[in-house]
């Protein structure tokens, strides 16, 4: 079931090329490491940090 979830997650999701500075990059790795997390998991965890902070909503 949680295959079901997470395939469903995902058609959602739509793909993102991103290019990085070296010293962002290794940050980004770090965090995932440290998190136990990937580093896609890692953006998507800071993008909201920041859109909370500011109290924006997506607009889709």
């Amino acid at each position: 079931m949680a295959t079901c979830q997470h395939e469903a997650i995902m058609t959602e999701r739509k793909p993102l090329q991103l290019r990085l500075p070296p010293d962002l990059k290794a940050w980004l790795k770090a965090e995932a490491e440290k998190n136990g997390a990937s580093q896609n998991s890692e953006v998507i965890r800071a993008i909201r940090a920041a859109m909370d902070r500011t109290d924006l909503q997506p607009t889709t």
